[in-house]
């Protein structure tokens, strides 16, 4: 990873841009040396860095964006993905969760998309602007949504319409991220400015000055807010502006936060891995302990509405849970043990390769689909038949029957290349004897007790 001094100095939209690329490509890589799916596995389903998070105000579903264009919906109780979401034409660089089970993505498209409670097609999508959205926020009457784009504008929508409703100009760089505290939009940008902008439009926003650009916001209680910086400090300041303390969270730029409800403890998270929990509860925040995790860049966080979990979306493409008390791992999310379909091929490669796959795949008749298709029978079907599937209108034009060699060709290129503008997250096994284990279980598996 660049030095600090080195990173600072660039764009926080050139930073993204290149650590996309990097990432996709070193992660790849890595990922073929990874270990089976452990008790220290996450959620698993992006092909790519998971860039945002967000938990519903139920606390039962989450959802994630990913560098790979795809946002995924989440059954944290069962550990599973429920929904594959793909409308954006780049990265899902911000999501919110809305009461009733709907959902907004924004992305590196200049794009919002409105999503209901079920099915894989948006509501609305609103063209939001011309440059990649980099932060979303939803107002807190809840009528609005607000997004921070590198055109170094943030915009206010209309959430029933979509239409905008107010511009935010006057950033000399990209806006990375934004909040609202109250009825008062608070805007972060790679200018080294935060700004407050009040009620009356009449009045100019409060400028504060920063000692480095400022990529990610928090609110916190009391009217309080929090900012990470590209310096590695978290900037704790009141509803004036006034900067209350100054926090070194990290050696490296904190590129996103997260408040816990109770607003008095705050998790930072760098490129380098590493998220501290600080205690901002008190005067002169302290980091309490900082959470161990596999090394790799933390890309996204997220309270759990009781303040008790912790997730984090990084650049092992997983969604990992964590005890926000203690810091300490949670065991998988994703369901093992008893409940374990897996179970029964304990030792087979092939199960073993799969296992990326089975948080999205159901493999016994009588399953239900999740966020992809049941593959009971999938051997001499045509591709988009199975039944009670929501297919993308490409996937179900393809002139393609599976087979043990069209779907070790899916695996060897990657969905994307072999069956474009599908919904599969982009996954690949470049290794062939894996591949064939891949094949030869999958021919046992979906083929038992086949009608």
């Amino acid at each position: 990873m660049t030095k600090l001094g080195a990173t600072a100095s660039l764009p926080y939209s050139v930073l993204m841009r290149i650590a996309s690329t990097i990432l996709a490509s070193t992660l790849f890589a890595l990922s073929l040396l990874a270990a089976p799916a452990s008790a220290q596995d996450g959620l698993r389903g992006h092909g790519g860095p998971v860039r945002t998070l967000a938990i519903a105000p139920d606390g039962r579903t989450a959802i994630s964006g990913g560098f790979d264009q795809s946002a995924i919906v989440w059954d944290l109780q069962a550990g599973k993905a429920l929904r594959v979401l793909r409308v954006h034409e780049g990265a899902v660089n911000a999501v919110a969760a809305l009461p009733s089970g709907r959902f907004l993505t924004a992305g590196e498209d200049g794009r919002v998309a409105l999503w209901g409670s079920d099915g894989a097609r948006p509501l609305r999508v609103d063209k939001a602007h011309e440059a990649p959205i980099a932060g979303l926020a939803v107002s807190s009457d809840g009528a609005s949504y607000s997004t921070a784009g590198w055109d170094n504008l943030a915009r206010t929508f209309s959430l029933e319409t979509g239409i905008a409703v107010e511009d935010f100009a006057g950033h000399r760089g990209a806006v990375n991220a934004l909040v609202w505290l109250g009825p008062s939009l608070v805007t972060a940008s790679y200018d080294a400015t935060l700004r407050i902008w009040p009620t009356d439009k009449t009045q100019p926003p409060k400028i504060v000055e920063t000692p480095a650009p400022q990529n990610a916001l928090a609110v916190l209680d009391n009217g309080r807010i929090a900012a990470g910086g590209a310096d590695g400090m978290v900037l704790i300041l009141n509803e004036s502006g006034v900067i209350l303390s100054r926090t070194q969270a990290a050696e490296a730029p904190i590129i996103a936060l997260a408040a816990s409800p109770n607003g008095r403890d705050l998790a930072a998270a760098s490129p380098r891995g590493s998220v501290a929990i600080i205690n901002v509860g008190e005067p002169g925040a302290k980091v309490r302990f900082t959470l161990n995790g596999p090394g790799l860049p933390v890309w996204s966080l997220s309270y759990s509405p009781d303040g008790r979990t912790l997730l984090t979306g990084g650049g092992d493409k997983l969604v990992r849970r964590w005890d926000a008390r203690t810091g300490e791992h949670i065991g998988a999310v994703v369901a093992q043990g008893p409940g374990d379909e897996l179970s029964a091929y304990a030792g087979v490669r092939g199960a073993e390769v799969f296992r990326a796959c089975a948080i999205c795949h159901t493999l016994k008749p009588g399953d239900d689909n999740r966020a992809g298709p049941t593959l009971h029978g999938v051997f001499g079907r045509k591709a988009g038949t199975a039944p009670g599937y929501d297919y993308s209108d490409a996937f179900r034009k393809l002139d393609l029957v599976w087979s043990a060699e069209t779907i070790s060709r899916l695996f060897e290129i990657g969905p994307q290349s072999y069956t474009p503008g599908t919904k599969m997250p982009e996954q690949r096994v470049t290794d062939p004897a894996d591949r064939a284990a891949l094949i030869d279980f999958l021919s046992q598996a979906t083929m038992a007790n086949k009608p």
